[in-house]
C-alpha cells in the first residue's frame, strides 16, 4: 500500500511541479534517500528533481546543509528546529523552489526520553518564504514501516506547498472585492431614491 501510494503521489507531484515550473531538492536523515528515490523512480523526473542530500550524521547536517551546531546541541537532531534548518539549508544550497527534510527515529533503537521510536519531524521550505513543519508519531510499527510512511508524508507536504497559496487566496480576494462594492452601492442607490422625491 505504502509503495503504491508513494508512486502515485510522486507522479502527481512531478506533474504539478512541471505545470508550475518548480524544482525540488530533498534533505533526508532517517529515510536515507528514499524520498529522492521515490521521485527519481518516475521516468522524466529530471526536469523537476535537482538533488538529494542524505545527511545521516550531525556532522553531515552541519557540513552539507549548514545546520548550526547550537541547534543540534540545544534541540537535538530529531526536532522541529533541526528539520526546519535542514529544509532551508537544502533550499539555499540547491537553489531550487521547494525543499523537504526528514529527521526521525525509525528504530528499533535510538529512542530517548520524550523522543520515542517512530517520532519523525518533517519540514518543507519554499523559495517564496513559506515553511511547513509537521511532527508525526508513527509508533513502534517497525523500521521499514516508519520509513515508508515518512516518504508518503513528505510527498504530501511537498504537494501541499507546490500547489501554492495563490490559487486559493486569489479567488477569495476577488470575491470579497466584488462583494463590498455591491454592498456599498445598493445603500447609496436606495438613499438617492429616497432623497429625490422630497426635493421634487
Amino acid at each position: 500500500m505504502s509503495g503504491s501510494d508513494a508512486r502515485a503521489l510522486s507522479r502527481s507531484l512531478l506533474d504539478l511541479c512541471r505545470m508550475r515550473k518548480l524544482t525540488i531538492a530533498t534533505a533526508e536523515s532517517c529515510t536515507g534517500g528514499l524520498v529522492a528515490g521515490a521521485l527519481t523512480d518516475i521516468p522524466g523526473s529530471s526536469d523537476v528533481i535537482d538533488r538529494g542530500f542524505v545527511t545521516y550524521s550531525n556532522d553531515a547536517k552541519r557540513a552539507m546543509l549548514g545546520v548550526k551546531a547550537t541547534t543540534l546541541a540545544t534541540f537535538g537532531a530529531v526536532s522541529k528546529e533541526t528539520a526546519t534548518a535542514m529544509a532551508i539549508g537544502a533550499l539555499e544550497r540547491a537553489g531550487v523552489d521547494l525543499a523537504v527534510s526528514i529527521t526521525g527515529i525509525a528504530g528499533p533503537g535510538g529512542a530517548t526520553p520524550g523522543k520515542p521510536v517512530g517520532l519523525v519531524h518533517f519540514a518543507v521550505a519554499a523559495r517564496d518564504g513559506r515553511i511547513l513543519h509537521r511532527e508525526c508519531r508513527f509508533g513502534a510499527i517497525g523500521r521499514s514501516a516508519v520509513r515508508q510512511r515518512s516518504v508518503v508524508e513528505a510527498l504530501r507536504m511537498l504537494t501541499e506547498l507546490a500547489r501554492g497559496p495563490q490559487a486559493a487566496t486569489k479567488p477569495r480576494r476577488d470575491a470579497t472585492s466584488r462583494v463590498h462594492p455591491r454592498l456599498a452601492r445598493t445603500p447609496r442607490r436606495g438613499a438617492v431614491k429616497h432623497r429625490r422625491p422630497p426635493r421634487t
